[in-house]
């Protein structure tokens, strides 16, 4: 079995095991606090006007407030929005789509889905600029300049991270917490990275689960790998370069720069799964500045070997989507790590059963403070390891106090939301660093 070292972009290895403890519901208080307000609850699928293909990670806001949600794999979103609210409109964004404005009093109520299609508009860029056109010339001079690029010296960040599980639309698993990253150089040999919780705290406010316990490995550490500027083993090598075809899909602007959008795809005369997805390249610096990209799954058994740790007999557990989005920041000439996000849903089979079981695992993160100074590695006991479970470590990091008023973990909120609520808290901690 390859193992999560060999594949590490693979970024969301999963235990299955038997249980033979049943979660319940619980956290009513916390619920009943919750009820007293009133929100109305809309449910959509954001889909491509010509082809009907859902858009996954489009970006669904209220306009004029603070309340916004990506739609899932599946191009599926639920939003909650407060009676003062319902009187304006939503904007539904999608990089490479013209913005679509739709009044929130069009939209059907709960339980029922409002279909959005976006019209594709690659955005025109300022003025020509003669450059190169070739894309594997492109992909080839990203690589060359990832040592200029970005960060040379060790960074020590604050994220938000979260991880949810979903059994087929039921939350089962919902956690969250501030994590702290040491930041390895780029340009240094040993480059690897490191996180351990600060705060943390995890759902029991989730409906009945079976005898099937489906764990998530690994956590923030998961994510962190998705960074493809520093973990490039898979994509972006020379040695890589020779599994793929590329293509240059279109010229777009992000965030007022021009950026070729490089899409890459796995050759049919490699045997071995690998990924396929776009490349953002800024024209001027040759940084990729975001990347959205999916594993190969043509071939189950071997992506199943990838994925699934362990599983028991008579269960066949099979990968059916897996996407990736990772983001960097630009500040003094360098691009940082900014964020990630890993969503893959497996159709689980029991021999013996009719109806087959969906499991979809979301794992985020997005760092909301960084410095260069006085950066250590964090001690070996401190880090999260590949090994930990994320929602069995996170109990011991619990602080309510910390969370305040955010007392109920809203799976369906976006965590640009929930790092607005907690902007004041998500600073450096002022826990000692150690060697």
């Amino acid at each position: 079995m390859k193992t999560f070292r060999n594949i590490s972009i693979a970024a969301v290895v999963v235990l299955l095991a038997f249980t033979t403890q049943t979660i319940f519901a619980a956290g009513t208080s916390a619920r009943k606090k919750a009820d007293q307000q009133t929100y109305l609850t809309i449910k959509g699928k954001v889909v491509d006007a010509e082809t009907s293909t859902p858009l996954v990670f489009a970006t669904v806001a209220v306009m004029e407030t603070n309340v916004a949600i990506v739609t899932n794999i599946d191009g599926e979103f639920t939003l909650k929005i407060g009676d003062s609210e319902t009187s304006k409109n939503l904007e539904i964004t999608y990089l490479g789509y013209k913005n679509k404005v739709v009044p929130i009093s069009t939209m059907r109520d709960n339980g029922y889905k409002n279909v959005i299609s976006l019209e594709a508009a690659p955005i025109p860029i300022k003025e020509i600029i003669v450059k190169p056109t070739d894309p594997e010339d492109i992909v080839s001079k990203a690589i060359d300049r990832i040592g200029k690029n970005y960060e040379n010296e060790p960074n020590l960040m604050t994220a938000f991270y979260r991880e949810t599980i979903r059994k087929n639309r039921t939350y089962i698993s919902i956690g969250e917490a501030v994590v702290e990253i040491f930041k390895a150089p780029y340009s240094n040999d040993v480059r690897f990275d490191g996180a351990r919780i600060y705060k943390g705290r995890k759902s029991a406010d989730v409906e009945k689960m079976d005898t099937v316990l489906f764990k998530l490995q690994a956590g923030p550490i998961s994510v962190l790998q998705l960074d493809i500027a520093k973990n490039t083993e898979m994509i972006l090598t020379r040695e890589a370069m020779k599994n793929y075809n590329y293509s240059l899909s279109t010229v777009i602007e992000i965030d007022g720069r021009p950026h070729y959008a490089i899409e890459f795809v796995q050759k049919p005369s490699v045997d071995i799964p690998l990924f396929m997805g776009t490349l953002y390249i800024e024209m001027d610096s040759y940084a990729i500045t975001e990347a959205e990209f999916g594993f190969n799954l043509s071939d189950k058994a071997a992506a199943s070997s990838i994925f699934i740790r362990k599983k028991p007999l008579g269960m066949e557990v099979t990968p059916e989507v897996a996407t990736y989005r990772t983001k960097f920041r630009e500040q003094d000439g360098k691009w940082h790590f900014a964020y990630s996000r890993a969503e893959v849903k497996f159709k689980v089979n029991w021999k013996k059963k009719l109806f087959n079981t969906f499991y979809t695992t979301m794992s985020e993160i997005a760092i909301t403070d960084r410095t260069a100074e006085e950066v250590i590695k964090f001690t070996g006991k401190d880090k999260i390891k590949y090994t930990d479970i994320f929602s069995e470590k996170v109990g011991s990091f619990a602080d309510p106090e910390f969370w305040g008023d955010y007392n109920v973990i809203e799976p369906d909120q976006s965590i640009e939301s929930a790092i607005r609520r907690l902007s004041k808290k998500l600073k450096f901690s002022d826990r000692e660093t150690q060697e």
